[in-house]
Order: structure tokens, then sequence, then C-alpha cells
């Protein structure tokens, strides 16, 4: 862009304004264009988490245009396909995922991995919550544990993933260590968080397994009340939500998030999308969001992040197995 403005104004006064403006903090867009694919509904961590990041993106001016498109389906199959078989027109397209796209290949909801895409970064860290609206019964996890342990059944819980996945797993990881039996969790499944959470404020179950920062906003906004999260530590953004840790639960657990771009994207676009998105990071306009969804960063570029997810491949197996969802 720099290089555009000097051939329109060759002049030193317009080299000169140029320079000053530079100088005073503005920078030029890095990337002309993204369009983030959302393989879930609005309201859910996978959108909260692409519109955030563009948001930070188009604050900062590093990205000159950005737009988004939801595509719900197939546990997150449906965008995933859908970018594989456009691949030749989606240079442009980032693919927000996580934990799941692990989760759900290897439990073949899908037959697609993250080696049919290609992986540009993880981002930021998300732990998981435990919530249950206002009005609730249940004022501590501790108190939720109790009727479980007596009655499973008694205890239903929402979650916008599928039997077997991220939400379904991650209560009943938390349920295990409280002392209770992982098979028997009533896990009803909803499409996306945002789903889940409306399932559970209107009454069709009891509590949500569901991302910290999806939690974060109902709570602020005075909906809900987050019983526990699976942070090492509480987090500065509630910090009146203990962990499961503290309560004396052996339970820990972070579900990353990242970006994909389309099979057969140069090296140099992956890139060039890796650097954008580290330079964000030194940016206000993200750590507003950051802030806001309190959100821990774990940025893991191009090769770093294949091994990060062959690593997940082994860790998440052998809890999906020692749970019995994977055989």
């Amino acid at each position: 862009m720099i290089s555009k403005l000097f051939a329109k104004k060759r002049s030193f006064v317009a080299a000169l304004a140029l320079t000053s403006a530079l100088s005073a903090g503005m920078a030029s867009a890095a990337v002309d264009e993204v369009h983030f694919l959302i393989p879930g509904g609005a309201g859910g961590g996978w959108d909260g988490t692409a519109r955030g990041t563009g948001e930070a993106l188009s604050k900062a001016g590093l990205v000159e245009t950005v737009s988004y498109e939801n595509m719900s389906g197939g546990g997150g199959g449906k965008a995933i396909a859908h970018l594989i078989e456009t691949a030749a027109q989606a240079d442009n397209t980032l693919m927000v995922n996580s934990t799941p796209i692990v989760i759900r290949s290897l439990s073949k909801v899908f037959p697609q991995s993250f080696r049919d895409l290609t992986p540009i970064a993880a981002t930021i860290g998300d732990y998981a919550a435990f919530v249950v609206p206002t009005s609730s019964k249940y004022q501590s996890f501790e108190q939720l544990m109790k009727d479980y342990k007596e009655n499973p059944r008694s205890v239903s819980v929402a979650g916008g993933s599928s039997r077997g996945g991220m939400d379904h797993l991650v209560a009943a990881m938390a349920f295990k260590a409280a002392g209770g039996d992982p098979k028997r969790v009533k896990y009803v499944a909803y499409d996306a968080g945002g789903k889940a959470m409306a399932g559970m404020l209107s009454g069709e179950t009891q509590v949500l397994s569901t991302g910290f920062s999806e939690a974060l906003a109902l709570k602020n906004a005075g909906e809900v009340r987050i019983l526990a999260m699976t942070g090492p530590e509480r987090s500065p953004a509630a910090n009146d939500v203990p962990t499961l840790k503290e309560l004396g639960y052996d339970a820990e657990f972070t579900n990353w998030r990242g970006f994909f771009g389309a099979p057969g994207l140069s090296d140099a676009q992956a890139d060039e999308y890796a650097a954008t998105l580290e330079k964000m990071y030194t940016t206000d306009a993200w750590v507003e969001v950051r802030d806001r969804n309190g959100w821990t960063e774990i940025f893991k570029p191009r090769a770093e992040f294949v091994t990060f997810l062959e690593g997940q491949e082994q860790e998440v197996g052998a809890l999906m197995k020692e749970l019995g969802f994977l055989r």
C-alpha cells in the first residue's frame, strides 16, 4: 500500500506527510482481505473467536476487509468439506477450529483431519466452564456433584458438541475427577454453544458445559452463574469463579483455538497469515478483545502448530479411550 501511495504522489510534500503519519502510529494493512469460515452457529466459541480476531485485525489496521460466514452441520464437517471443495477459490479464507477437529476426526464423525487442510496457527486457549442459570438451586459445583452422585439421571448437561465431543468429554472428565461415574453423564447435544446456552436458560437442562469465554459474557450480563472452570488458576476476568483443582478435583483442560487455510494454500500465503496473526498480539485492539473474553495466548505458527496437533491426537485419544468414548 505504501508503494501505491508513492506512485500516486511522488512529491516531497506527500512523502513527508506519509512519513509523519506512520511515525504517529498508522500502519498499512498486512493483508487485503480475510474471510472467516465458522463451522458452527452464532454465539458459540468458534463464532466468538473468529469475530473477536477479525475485530482486532481490522481495528489494528492489519487487514483491510474482514467478512464472516457461519456454516453449521456435521459437527464442523460441513465447513471442512466446503473449504476443501472450494480450495481453488479460497485463498482469502481462514477457518476457525479447535480441539473438536481432533476429537471428531478420531471419532470418525467426519473423514477429514487437520492434515487435509493448511494449518496456519493456534492463537488462543479457552478454558472450559460449568454454568447454571442465576435462578438455579445450585450455588456451587460441589452441590451439583452431590446430586449427580446420588442420581446421575437427575442432572442433564447441555453442550454445543455431539455426544463424545469436547463438551461431553470435559464434563465426563470433571465428573470423574469429582468421584462420579463418567459413563453415566446425561448429555444433551446442541448445534453450537449458543443453542446449548439457550437450552439451559430455558430449563431444558440443569447445567451447561461450555467455553469459559462464552460463559463470561452471560455472567457479566447477570444471566448465569459459573460454578467452576478448568484453568490452572482463577482468571482475572472472573476472579470469583473457582477452578476444579482448588475444589480438590484433579482435572484441568484448555481448549486451543486457531485457524486453517484451504488445502494447497501456498507457503508464502500461509506464512503471511501466520505473521499477521503474530503482529496482532502487539496491538491494543487485541488486548481489549483478549481481556474481554478471558482468553489465554498460545501462539503456535505453521510447523509448530502441526507438531502440537499431532501431540493432541495422542493425548486426547488416550483420554477418550479411558472414558470409554473411543475403542
